[in-house]
């Protein structure tokens, strides 16, 4: 689908904290759509954004965890509006329930690593959970406290486009009807790691996008037969190598690239920082991955942007403020 014209979102404003020139964290304060930084708006059409995108051969960031760094804690409000006032950027979130049914943002089932708390997250309630600072990956406590996600989608609202990876303790159900009554559809794209699990995302919520994990037509084929179709699938493919061959076949049949970078020790962004070869972001994107799922959100932008892959301002739907 062609896009011959994009509606910027109108403003909202959130309680969040800012960051001085030096990117340490300051006190707290109100921030909105209009501040300095990234927005991308998909103009309430997510196939026809990432269509532009790809008759244009631009290529995304996606921010895991929310793109965390010293002194910004991952799944934090303030740390993907940090990420977005430098790079535009998907960002990718982890989704928990609280032992009273509240949805917020955590990726570990235990408390220990990234917060002021201890023990299984799913047996506290939300007002134990709203108690805790969240700590960065260095163990540094921070002012910040863990976001419920309905907070963060109406963030997202207004500066980007969220992918909601599921934790055991929240349901599908729960999640989709927040999204649901924000009228977040086209914010989200929603994470499956088997084809049961797609098929029961695509059943609940059938005009929203399911990343899947895809490493061969076979895959593809498989869930378009399985009722989910081509034009709500993302691919991911995996962090192991860029496949151009796999890449052109997803694009052949009008279905979004997703290629990780993240990882452990041994991921392509570790060998990128310990190389400083940062211009192989950009080869993978001129391979044909059409999203990079990273660690290192900044600097993969920065990379695709000298290779003439990463949007500039006003093109699909993505503008700087």
């Amino acid at each position: 689908m062609k896009l011959n014209q994009w509606i910027m979102a109108s403003s909202a404003i959130l309680t969040v904290t800012v960051t001085g020139c030096s990117g340490e964290p300051q006190a707290t304060s109100q921030i909105n759509s209009t501040a300095a930084g990234w927005v991308i708006n998909p103009g309430g059409d997510l196939n026809g954004f990432f269509d532009c995108l790809d008759e244009q051969g631009l290529a995304l960031v996606s921010a895991h965890r929310g793109g965390p760094t010293s002194g910004f804690p991952e799944n934090a409000i303030e740390t993907m509006n940090a990420v977005m006032n430098t790079a535009p950027a998907l960002m990718e979130v982890d989704v928990a329930s609280s032992a009273d049914g509240v949805l917020f943002l955590m990726h570990d089932d235990d408390l220990d690593r990234t917060t002021t708390g201890s023990g299984p997250a799913e047996d506290r309630d939300w007002s134990t959970i709203s108690s805790l600072q969240l700590e960065d990956n260095d163990g540094r406590k921070t002012s910040y406290s863990v976001p419920r996600f309905s907070d963060a989608l109406a963030w997202a609202k207004t500066r980007t486009i969220l992918q909601v990876d599921f934790k055991r303790s929240a349901r599908y159900e729960d999640v989709v009807d927040e999204i649901y009554r924000q009228g977040a559809e086209d914010r989200v794209i929603l994470i499956a790691y088997s084809m049961s699990s797609a098929q029961k995302l695509h059943r609940l919520a059938p005009d929203m996008m399911i990343s899947l994990s895809v490493g061969s037509q076979t895959d593809l084929n498989r869930a378009v037969a399985a009722g989910i179709p081509a034009n709500r699938l993302m691919g991911f493919t995996g962090t192991d190598a860029p496949r151009a061959r796999l890449f052109s076949l997803l694009d052949n049949r009008g279905v979004e690239s997703i290629f990780g970078t993240l990882g452990g020790r041994s991921s392509i962004d570790k060998e990128i920082a310990r190389s400083g070869d940062e211009a192989r972001y950009g080869e993978i994107a001129a391979a044909g991955a059409d999203i990079l799922a990273t660690d290192r959100p900044r600097e993969a932008f920065k990379a695709l942007a000298a290779a003439g892959r990463a949007a500039s301002d006003g093109q699909c739907g993505i503008s700087k403020q």
